[in-house]
C-alpha cells in the first residue's frame, strides 16, 4: 500500500530555510533577521502523526473561527490557509475615536498527498487546534480546479 507523502528531503520551504541560514546564520551582521524570519515561520505550527491507519496533522490556529480556514486539495497538494481581521474602534460618547486598533493574520502551509481524494479527507477545528486526518491509501484523482475540503466543529 502506498502512502501519502507529506513531507521530501526536496521539500522547497527547507530550502528556503537552508538559504535563509546560510544568508543570516548566526555569524552574519543580519542575525537579528534570521530570528525575525524564524518567529515568521513558527506561527502556525504543524505536527504530523503517524496513525496505523493513516497520518493525523494538528495544526495550531488560536484566534481563528472555523469560517476562517480554508483547506483545498490541488494536484496532490493539500493547502491550509486561515486569514483573520480584528477591528477594535473605541469612540467616546461623541463619536470620536479614542483608541483605533487593526490586526490582520493570515498563514499558509503546504503537504503532498499523493492519490487522495476530498471525500477521503476529515478536518475538525476545536479549540484552536485544526486536525485533519489523511488515510494511507492511494487513489488517483486529477483535477485542475482545487477543490474545497469542509472544516467540522
Amino acid at each position: 500500500m502506498l502512502m501519502p507523502m507529506l513531507w521530501s528531503n526536496g521539500d522547497v520551504f527547507d530550502e528556503m530555510d537552508n538559504f535563509f541560514n546560510g544568508m543570516f546564520g548566526e555569524e552574519s551582521p543580519y542575525r537579528n533577521c534570521n530570528r525575525q524570519f524564524e518567529n515568521m515561520t513558527s506561527l502556525m505550527k504543524t505536527d504530523v502523526i503517524e496513525k496505523e491507519n493513516g497520518y493525523e496533522l494538528q495544526a495550531e490556529l488560536p484566534g481563528f473561527n472555523k469560517e476562517d480556514i480554508k483547506i483545498d486539495l490541488k494536484d496532490d497538494v493539500l493547502t491550509i490557509s486561515a486569514a483573520h481581521t480584528d477591528n477594535k474602534d473605541e469612540k467616546d460618547e461623541n463619536g470620536k475615536y479614542i483608541r483605533r486598533e487593526r490586526r490582520s493574520s493570515s498563514y499558509q502551509r503546504s503537504f503532498r498527498v499523493e492519490g487522495l481524494k476530498p471525500e477521503d479527507i476529515i478536518a475538525q477545528y476545536r479549540n484552536g487546534v485544526l486536525t485533519v486526518d489523511l488515510p494511507k491509501k492511494q487513489l488517483e484523482q486529477k483535477k485542475d480546479e482545487p477543490i474545497r475540503i469542509e472544516v467540522k466543529d
